[in-house]
């Protein structure tokens, strides 16, 4: 028995703010496995901001995308026929072998994991790698304090949220930044942050001193820009500032100057590192415990922006990028 498989490919290079015709949804043919092999059928696959990165013929710690070929992002699917005894027929699994309805695999890459924890999304989410990312960064690089302020940024998405949250567990004041109303009301009333504000409407200088009064500890960086240039002012002495990403820069076709406010990182000794969640690999079993429990208790709270159809899979991961998911975005296959 073959499969019909539907797969996004990368036709062209975006320039700028990716579009609809740099993406194309074609047909292939997956095989049955041969010894040792299985063949997965994914039921959610990710999208994510680091993508977009791969769509630059460009040098990084993850190879670009190629032109004509199938891309590739986490996924989540249920094993459908195996010659593995590893990974028997009706097993779960996350892997990197997302937009595509079907794979091959021989195990490579390839994680088991329990449905009965959670929805199979939040192992794209919450339990997956914008998990880590949050619980690795914050604590490892962070390492925020009983009683300190940390400020988020982005923080209605899949990574920010669970920064703010992780935040209040350690005894911390949360207070994030997102780009709408909703976002900001979601932020406090449902995920526990002490404030929020609209980073679009409000005057950032203001509005940092307003919710931050005592200044910022840690700086959870997703976005850069005139977010980071403003917030370099109003770090306390010592502050740390893990750079997860700069989602305002992404779509540049040319660089922009550093932040004017970067000189005040000597005064006040602050910390900036940036990090690649593969960094952290070995905090994956501390996190699936720790991160695990919390939601089991409660204590975590998440929300997931669902997008129908492998064929809208580029128009969710645009929209990612414009901002307009609340929480993880995933793309139900």
């Amino acid at each position: 028995m073959t499969y019909t498989s539907h797969e996004v490919h990368l036709k062209s290079r975006p320039d700028g703010m990716p579009q609809p015709e740099n993406f194309e949804v074609a047909s292939v043919e997956v095989d049955e496995p041969g010894e040792g092999q299985f063949v997965v059928r994914n039921h959610f696959m990710s999208v994510d901001p680091y993508m977009r990165g791969r769509m630059r013929d460009v040098k990084s710690y993850t190879p670009p995308f190629q032109i004509g070929q199938a891309m590739d992002g986490g996924s989540v699917g249920e094993v459908v026929a195996s010659q593995n005894e590893t990974f028997p027929v009706g097993s779960f699994v996350s892997g990197g072998q997302g937009w595509r309805e079907y794979y091959i695999s021989d195990g490579t890459g390839q994680q088991q994991i329990d449905p009965s924890l959670a929805p199979l999304s939040a192992f794209l989410g919450v339990l997956g790698m914008p998990g880590l990312t949050a619980y690795a960064g914050l604590l490892a690089i962070g390492e925020p304090k009983e009683g300190e302020t940390v400020m988020v940024s982005a923080a209605a998405g899949a990574v920010g949220s669970l920064v703010g949250q992780i935040a209040k567990i350690k005894g911390c004041r949360a207070v994030g930044s997102a780009g709408s109303d909703d976002k900001v009301q979601h932020l406090v009333d449902d995920l526990g942050f002490d404030a929020a504000f609209n980073y679009k409407t409000a005057e950032l200088h203001p509005a940092l001193a307003e919710h931050c009064p005592k200044g910022i500890d840690v700086y959870f960086e997703n976005v850069g820009g005139a977010m980071l240039e403003a917030v370099l002012l109003h770090m306390r002495p010592f502050g740390r500032i893990p750079v997860c990403g700069m989602i305002a820069h992404y779509n540049d076709t040319e660089p922009k100057p550093g932040p004017k406010t970067l000189i005040s990182v000597i005064p006040n000794r602050l910390k900036i590192q940036g990090f690649i969640v593969t960094d952290y690999a070995g905090m994956a079993p501390d996190f699936h415990r720790e991160v695990g429990g919390w939601l089991k208790e409660g204590k975590i709270q998440y929300r997931e922006t669902v997008v129908e159809g492998i064929d809208n899979a580029p128009s969710a991961f645009i929209d990612l990028l414009n901002g307009v998911n609340t929480g993880k975005m995933v793309v139900k296959l």
